[in-house]
């Protein structure tokens, strides 16, 4: 029996579209916080940030229940074990960490600040906790750090995507392309 070589056309658009609002969210809350008096003096930019950010926790738990029930490709055979365990251990912390840890720790930032979030612009979203002025710094700095470190994460995940293409030459990337 051959092997699956590419991901569903649901996964790919999953991937794809995530990605893009996951890059839109983490430019535009760059752009927001250190360049908060040039570019988001009415806080514009914030708004944005948080109702396109606020959709990914939803599309998350589509993409973890469309990846249940449709396996991955099977990675490519000259792998070596310890890669294919780093591959999947890579995989984990991007979910966990930049897909759902990175806007749980904004909506609860927003949450201790009292500032809504907008959910796709839509409903306002729940708070997650009380306000809370004294760890307004806090949820701050563990928002800030976790982003700057997600887009380190994602950084890796491109690069390393790009060595399966240019070095590797398999069909790890051309497995999550769009079919042409």
């Amino acid at each position: 029996m051959a092997q699956k070589q590419s991901y569903t056309g649901t996964a790919k658009f999953l991937h794809w579209i995530m990605a893009l609002i996951w890059l839109a969210a983490w430019c535009i809350g760059i752009l927001a916080t250190h360049w908060r008096d040039e570019l988001n003096a009415h806080h514009e930019l914030t708004f944005l940030h948080k109702a396109i950010a606020s959709t990914l926790i939803m599309l998350t738990v589509v993409r973890v229940a469309w990846r249940l029930t449709h396996p991955a490709p099977a990675f490519p055979e000259n792998m070596s074990r310890a890669m294919k365990r780093a591959a999947h251990w890579g995989h984990v912390g991007l979910y966990t960490i930049a897909l759902i840890g990175l806007p749980l720790s904004g909506w609860y930032w927003s949450s201790v600040a009292d500032k809504p979030i907008m959910f796709g612009g839509l409903f306002v979203l729940p708070p997650l906790v009380a306000p809370a002025e004294g760890l307004y710094g806090l949820a701050k700095g563990i928002h800030t750090y976790m982003a700057w470190f997600c887009g380190a994460m994602v950084g890796g995940h491109i690069l390393v995507a790009l060595k399966h293409h240019l070095v590797d030459k398999d069909n790890v990337l051309k497995g999550m392309l769009p079919e042409r």
